[in-house]
């Protein structure tokens, strides 16, 4: 049997290790979530409503061994896995919220006939997680999705088993049955595996561009199965009329936005777009921040601003990526470079492709952010929009009525103005257009996916005549 073992990214020692789910693993937890879905949907939903909030009081007691784990696993630092801990928890009351909201039983009476709509649960909805936000993002999908009414098996990131095993052991203590959630371990023949399994419903799905279309054309040839898409970003942040008085808030939000969990967020900023008159200033400002961001191991002190990407061949990529953009005449304004070859510590790189052309349309998953200058505002947007995603996008400066033209100018599920680009809330949608996503936006519309409308026209008496077309 295959083994399975997570190491921490700043150390090389092991944080888990366990067999994984070959394909008959897979069949065997199908069939445990089939048989257990539709006693969980009939349970009435304020019992199902207890549960999920027992979980969230189970994440919260055990915060800090969640936020921990996810550390060691990712190398993200501490402080920003806290933070993703206690997204976990504040999930499921946001959830409670937008299915009464968005997935909840209407009945309006019309002259003794009561127009219905109610929701009912798909059935077997599988899960496939990332790395980047283990325990958050995942639970974006599993926590509506059990609220609804379906049973769920879970493939997390083989980069971070344990932090999967960690929330099912509290899921299991807050008492969800037997089989509403399976997790099954594995690499990607495992989620081959699940994601073609046909003892499930449907797929819910963050991850790369390129797995997103794989799917995509896997689940044309079944369209009665849901498939929710959240996929990557090339994502532009435009800085323009900025007040002489807004330069270090810009340069906050700038690098907030370019760098955070070592650039490995989907809704990370990857193209910096600066107005060619605030360059001189902003520039320098910039690159003296990046100077001083400490990248760090999870839990040093003082805490890192970043810590490593998630491995070795992630780092091995992101260099790649870099050396080609070099390759094309860019120019580092501040290089990517790496603290030891057997370690996946990368500072932060900001690279300027002004006047370059043909530089690849791709999501670099790391610490690097490309700069472009422009002299006329449209050029700008043009820039912006340069893209085959859809992710995310952000202004800094100008008027309201500048912004509403890049607002509605800009192809992107999340558009904010004076705020990064990784500034998103979990009480509204998120999802992206293009290569970013399927149109299926996940966070407070999550409840949209994970059950189906039922309508119908319900009288208490059969009353019917036909009043026309018969013969005397």
């Amino acid at each position: 049997m295959r083994e399975l073992v997570s190491t921490d990214p700043c150390t090389g020692t092991v944080v888990w290790r366990g067999p994984v789910s070959d394909a008959a693993a897979v069949d065997a937890a199908v069939a445990r979530a089939r048989a257990a879905q539709p006693v969980w949907e009939t349970r009435p939903i304020e019992e199902r409503i207890a549960i999920l909030r027992a979980y969230a009081a189970r994440v919260k007691a055990r915060a800090e061994d969640v936020a921990r784990i996810i550390s060691r696993e990712t190398g993200k630092p501490l402080w920003e896995t806290r933070t993703e801990a206690a997204s976990v928890a504040a999930k499921v009351e946001i959830s409670i919220t937008a299915q009464a909201d968005r997935a909840g039983e209407t009945l309006i009476d019309a002259n003794g006939v009561t127009q219905a709509v109610r929701h009912r649960a798909h059935g077997v909805l599988a899960v496939l997680g990332p790395y980047n936000f283990p325990a958050h993002l995942p639970n974006g999908h599993i926590v509506p999705a059990l609220l609804a009414g379906n049973s769920v098996v879970f493939k997390p990131s083989e980069l971070a088993p344990a932090t999967a095993q960690l929330t099912g052991e509290l899921w299991r203590e807050a008492g969800l049955p037997e089989g509403v959630l399976e997790i099954v371990q594995g690499d990607g023949e495992t989620g081959k595996a699940l994601a073609s399994h046909p003892g499930t419903n449907g797929l819910l799905f963050t991850g790369s561009s390129t797995t997103g279309k794989l799917l995509a054309r896997q689940f044309a040839e079944t369209p009665g199965r849901i498939l929710a898409l959240e996929m990557g970003g090339n994502n532009p942040l435009l800085v323009w009329d900025l007040p002489a008085d807004g330069i270090e808030a810009a340069v906050a939000l700038i690098v907030q936005s370019g760098w955070l969990s070592a650039g490995q967020r989907c809704t990370c900023a990857r193209r910096l777009i600066v107005q060619e008159s605030l360059a001189g200033t902003l520039i320098p400002r910039i690159a003296e921040t990046l100077d001083r961001l400490i990248v760090g191991a999870p839990f040093d002190e003082p805490q890192p601003f970043m810590g490593p990407v998630v491995d070795n061949r992630a780092a091995d990529m992101v260099e790649r990526r870099v050396a080609d953009l070099l390759a094309l005449g860019g120019q580092p304004i501040r290089p990517l470079l790496r603290r030891a070859p057997d370690l996946p510590f990368l500072t932060p790189a900001l690279i300027d492709m002004t006047g370059i052309e043909g530089a690849p349309d791709e999501e670099i998953f790391g610490p690097v952010v490309q700069l472009y200058r422009e002299t006329d505002f449209d050029a700008a947007v043009a820039r912006a929009n340069a893209t085959r995603f859809g992710l995310s996008a952000a202004m800094l400066g100008g008027t309201r009525a500048l912004f509403d033209r890049f607002r509605t100018q800009t192809r992107a599920g999340v558009v904010n103005w004076n705020r990064p680009t990784n500034g998103a809330s979990s009480a509204q949608p998120f999802g992206g257009a293009g290569d970013s996503g399927n149109l299926r936006p996940s966070a407070y519309y999550a409840a949209d996916y994970c059950a189906w409308p039922v309508a119908g026209m319900e009288a208490a008496a059969i009353e019917g005549t036909l009043g026309v077309g018969l013969k005397g």
